[in-house]
């Protein structure tokens, strides 16, 4: 599995899943995409580093009690100064969640909102760097905020975290922008101002790469998870999404099958 060693500024670089069921959620996990769990530290309430093949993909923490939001997934962007970086998502109508906070030596972290109310997750790497692989079968392959104000999240994304943002659509029925353009893009926009139901707000996504999406989600909802939409195939390969036993979704991406990998 290749590993990743360089990860620009401001592109994804973590993933990781605030869960009420910690062993739950490693067994499903485990048996759906081959993770093992690190020993987790005390010091750290619990949060738990998950790998492939003994390469951190992403991390898991336990809902801390009293915590009222549902179980799920977040996006963190790399970012060389966090304080700078929440700084600059005040000036540009961004609020803050968790403002900088170092984690020990491995890094800081910090949550923001967007223009729009989506959450996103900065970490400033110290000896954490991030996940050390992408795009491979069992990993994070790719991640996007379903937003209601497209508009704005444009220039924010552009202004706070530096994207070169390159317009990949703009229709009425499907508008669209990636950070980086063609196979350098590392994360998307999606203008979901027309299809995301009342009551789910602007939020952040992220795709699980696979080698067969149809299997996959069937073994998700085998493992006690359930199928949040069926597979389809795209431009951008087959996708569906998921969700693990307490609910929380996240998304899967393999090979179309009127256009499987080449062998």
């Amino acid at each position: 599995m290749p590993t990743r060693d360089n990860i620009p500024a401001g592109a994804p670089c973590w993933v990781d899943l605030m869960t009420s069921d910690a062993d739950g959620a490693k067994a499903f996990y485990g048996e759906l995409f081959g993770w093992a769990a690190e020993e987790s530290a005390p010091e750290f309430g619990g949060y738990t580093n998950l790998t492939r093949d003994g390469v951190r993909i992403g991390g898991l923490m336990p809902k801390q009690p009293g915590m009222d939001v549902p179980d799920g997934w977040s996006v963190y962007l790399s970012t060389p100064d966090a304080e700078k970086t929440v700084a600059a998502a005040t000036e540009h109508d961004g609020g803050v969640i968790v403002p900088p906070m170092a984690v020990a030596d491995l890094g800081v972290m910090a949550v923001v909102t967007d223009p729009g109310g989506a959450a996103i997750g900065l970490w400033q790497p110290g000896l954490h760097t991030g996940f050390g692989v992408v795009a491979e079968p069992g990993a994070p392959a790719w991640f996007e905020v379903l937003t209601r104000d497209y508009a704005a999240a444009i220039p924010f994304y552009r202004d706070v975290f530096g994207w070169d943002v390159h317009t990949v659509a703009d229709t009425p029925d499907f508008r669209y922008s990636t950070y980086g353009e063609g196979d350098a893009a590392q994360a998307g926009i999606m203008d979901a101002s027309g299809f995301l139901p009342d009551g789910v707000p602007s939020h952040w996504s992220v795709y699980f790469a696979t080698a067969d999406t149809d299997a996959t989600l069937e073994r998700a909802a085998a493992l006690g998870g359930s199928a949040i939409l069926p597979a389809g195939d795209t431009p951008y390969g087959r996708l569906a999404a998921a969700a693990d036993p307490t609910g929380a979704v996240f998304k899967l991406v393999g090979p179309s099958v009127s256009t499987p990998a080449a062998s």
